[in-house]
This record gives structure tokens, sequence and C-alpha cells, in this order.
């Protein structure tokens, strides 16, 4: 009996809805200990845990990482850090698809098997609980592989210029006379978070597939951070979606 109830919880995988991925490595070189780094007071990275925790939307939410210091916080903040990434992924070089797949790998050598996991990176101090539901719903809602928030170009990409010595030619010159407000919006990646259906990714190996769904957001809740001023920037930004915020309150 003992045997066989043995071999029962070896074989037996624990399988759970969602997991929450925030991919934090040490090594920023633009902006120095960027995922860490006081953003109003608070470590960035913070932001993003709280707002996966707060979404009531996961079995685990937890962070990837190759820096104890960053495992130190994380784990301050309410999240868990059960292994270390490794080397490998820890590089300049190393994709968000490849820290997930490493992430769910350790998890399914440990029995837990989740259906899908949302990547939330460490530095979008913009993503609330609210996004992330709305983001599962629309993932859930319409069987995408994946769905992700992005973000409308402030200004017609079709009449984008390009500039070679010092010429300024347009890209699509078919667009030469066409007014801003009767051309199509495009929209770009709004850098923050990633769900992803994990029996689709395992097979596509991809964040953005053929059936990937978007979740349009405001300009005033997204920015990227790339340089100490996109930082300033994003700490401006932040103060004014509070604000907005409580007006409506």
């Amino acid at each position: 009996m003992k045997n066989r109830d043995l071999l029962l919880r070896k074989c037996y995988r624990l399988y759970m809805a969602n997991l929450a991925i925030i991919p934090a490595r040490g090594g920023s070189k633009r902006i120095p200990k960027k995922n860490i780094k006081s953003f109003l007071g608070t470590p960035i990275i913070a932001y993003s845990i709280k707002a996966a925790i707060q979404s009531n939307l996961f079995d685990e939410v937890m962070v990837s990482t190759d820096d104890d210091e960053i495992a130190k916080i994380a784990l301050e903040h309410g999240a868990k850090v059960p292994f270390l990434r490794s080397k490998a992924n820890a590089n300049d070089y190393a994709v968000l698809a490849d820290v997930i797949e490493e992430v769910v790998f350790q998890y399914k050598e440990n029995n837990q098997i989740f259906n899908n996991v949302c990547c939330i990176l460490p530095t979008a101090p913009f993503v609330t609980p609210s996004k992330i539901t709305e983001a599962y719903n629309t993932l859930a809602n319409n069987n995408f592989d994946s769905v992700f928030p992005v973000l409308e170009f402030s200004f017609p990409i079709q009449r984008s210029l390009k500039i070679e010595n010092q010429k300024a030619e347009m890209v699509w010159s078919e667009y030469m006379n066409s007014r801003s407000q009767d051309l199509e919006p495009r929209y770009h990646d709004s850098g923050q978070f990633y769900w992803v259906k994990v029996s689709s990714f395992i097979k596509e190996k991809k964040l953005f597939t053929a059936n990937s769904g978007a979740l349009v957001i405001s300009e005033l809740y997204a920015q990227d951070i790339d340089s100490e001023t996109d930082w300033r920037l994003a700490e401006i930004k932040y103060k004014l979606m509070l604000n907005g915020q409580e007006n409506n309150l």
C-alpha cells in the first residue's frame, strides 16, 4: 500500500490555473539596478508584484532573477522566488520567451503545471489589477494563444519619413496627400505584460503568434523606461494617473 501511494505521488501532477512571472535579472546596463530602483519611494518591481497579487488571478506570483538583492526585495513585497534563474538566461541576449520556458519547465519538475502564464515586466508601474484581469478575460473568452496591452501610435505611421544623407523621403509615398484622420490607426506593444496559454506557448515558443489578441490602453498608462529621462517622465505620468483616479472618486 505504501509503495503504491508513493508511486501515485510521484506520478501526480498538480494542475493550476495561472502563474505570474516577473522577470528581473540583475545586470541592467543603462540604468544600474533598474529593476529595484526607487520609483516614487518604492522599488519599481514592487508595483508589478502588487498588481499581480491584488488581481487575485494567480495561484503563484514569482520573480525570476539571478540576483540575491532582487530576490530579497521580491520576497519582502510578497512574491516567491523558488529558484534562481540560470546563467544562460541571465545574459544580455536572453529573451522573455527563454525565461518563461525555463520557469515553466522548473515548475513542471516540481510537479506544478499551469494552464496560463502572465509575464509582467518589473519596470511597469502603470500595470493595474483591472488591466491584468481584462486581458485575462480577453485571452479566455476568445481562445487566443496570447494577449498583451498595446498603444496607438500618436502620429500615423503611414506618413513616416526616412532620412538618407540628410535627405528626407516618405516611407510610403502613396500616403503623401492623405489626411491624418483618414488613415487607419496602428498600434505598438506597450511593453507591460503578456498573457500566454501554456499549451500554445510550448508549441510556438513565442509571445506573439498568428492567434494573439490585444488590449488597447491609453498613452497615459504606459511609458518606456530606458533612460533617466524616461524614468522622470514615468514618475510624472504616474502622479497624473493617480490624480485622475482621485478626481473620479
